[in-house]
């Protein structure tokens, strides 16, 4: 059985760390081999490193304000022959990490991603989870949990150090890498990803239809070449949240 390594990029986590490794931890028991946690530590000021080693997880530091290199950063320590990556404040289904083995194991496919269900259900996050599927379903580019061989992230350079829409870059990148391989890149049949909805508790349901509407300049800037205010707007929702 082939050695996985989960990567988990977390910025002052400490409320959802714990939870996030028990999701993981319960996949470990039905896989059944050897698997490594890493907690990747984001200019973390709270308990999340404490309480990540804890729970037995192997945790790095990084001060990147850019996820993809904060996931790259736990690849290159990563010791696993498979990566598999999972937001912090997210969890994992406990057939996740046997059903991605399988997968890689038939000789069919480059890695993939997995399906996206919210933790709770209003009727905005329904119509964000359509969005979600329909989006998926028409460009074959599957996020949520990444997950493929280390050597082919490698072979790819890693994530797309982008400091948005970087998931996307790179399920395109592993998409072209698999088909020059003769691999499809797939999405999990049988388990998902739970995603938090902790930003809709915080800001409300329509949050990101809000943010769209009210920040409509932004976009059209960003779109002409001026991204200050989205990488603001970015680093607001993001990289300094801690809701």
């Amino acid at each position: 059985m082939k050695s996985i390594s989960v990567i988990i990029p977390a910025h002052n986590e400490e409320k959802y760390v714990a939870r996030c490794i028990r999701s993981i931890k319960a996949a470990v028991k039905y896989y059944g081999g050897q698997v490594e946690i890493i907690v990747v530590c984001n200019r973390c000021t709270d308990r999340t490193a404490e309480i990540a080693e804890k729970h037995g997880a192997k945790v790095i530091s990084n001060g990147d304000r850019c996820i993809a290199k904060v996931r790259n950063a736990g690849i290159i320590n990563a010791t696993g022959d498979i990566i598999v990556t999972i937001d912090c404040d997210n969890r994992m289904t406990k057939g996740t990490l046997k059903e991605i083995a399988f997968l890689l194991d038939t000789g069919k496919y480059i890695g993939g991603g997995a399906p996206i269900r919210f933790e709770r259900y209003s009727v905005p996050l329904y119509l964000n989870d359509l969005l979600c599927r329909v989006s998926f379903a028409v460009t074959g580019l599957y996020c949520g949990i990444f997950w493929a061989e280390k050597s082919t992230f490698q072979a790819i350079g890693g994530f797309v150090e982008k400091k948005a829409m970087e998931d996307a870059a790179t399920a395109k990148l592993l998409k072209a890498y698999g088909k020059r391989k003769g691999k499809k890149y797939t999405v999990l049949h049988k388990n998902v990803l739970i995603n938090s909805t902790r930003k809709y508790d915080d800001m409300g349901d329509w949050l990101y239809l809000k943010l769209m509407l009210c920040n409509i300049g932004i976009f059209i800037r960003a779109a002409l070449g001026d991204k200050r205010g989205l990488d603001k707007l970015l680093d607001k929702l993001f990289y300094d949240y801690n809701g």
